[in-house]
């Protein structure tokens, strides 16, 4: 069981060490930081606007992180922030024009990645694994919030 404890949290571990490399990588173009690479991507597809809460709940991130990150993208000229009834609070959050384009370029790159980093994988294989982790993080957000179970191992 410990040697699954230590596969597992090792692939992921270095699944999110080469993505945020190669995000760092693509976000270098604009001045940005590799988290921006969610943020743009998740911005880019909710077109219609978002709040900053829709937004920390979408890409798992919280608060002031958002806070500070839409910040720099309505100061970059990325990302505007528009007023519903005159309320700042519930500001919906979209991207200007040229965040547009930035965005679809950073959707197009991590298209890319995630085609590479699946080759070689059967489109069957592909539905377990994505089925399996949707089972994982289901089972561990339980875990998180009720606590383990007194059984041992």
């Amino acid at each position: 069981m410990v040697e699954r404890f230590e596969k597992f949290t090792f692939a992921l571990a270095e699944i999110s060490r080469y993505w945020n490399r190669i995000a760092a990588d693509e976000m270098k173009k604009y001045n940005l930081k590799a988290p921006f690479a969610v943020y743009l991507i998740t911005m880019y597809r909710h077109s219609e606007g978002l709040t900053a809460a829709r937004l920390c709940e979408l890409c798992g991130k919280d608060k002031s992180e958002v806070s500070r990150a839409v910040s720099l993208l309505t100061e970059r000229g990325l990302a505007v922030r528009e007023e519903v009834n005159n309320n700042s609070y519930r500001a919906l959050l979209r991207l200007t024009e040229e965040g547009k384009k930035a965005a679809a370029q950073v959707c197009e790159r991590a298209n890319l990645a995630v085609e590479y980093g699946g080759r070689g994988i059967s489109d069957e294989h592909r539905d377990i694994l994505y089925k399996s982790l949707d089972t994982i993080v289901s089972n561990l957000y339980n875990i998180s919030k009720e606590g383990l179970p007194d059984e041992s191992c």
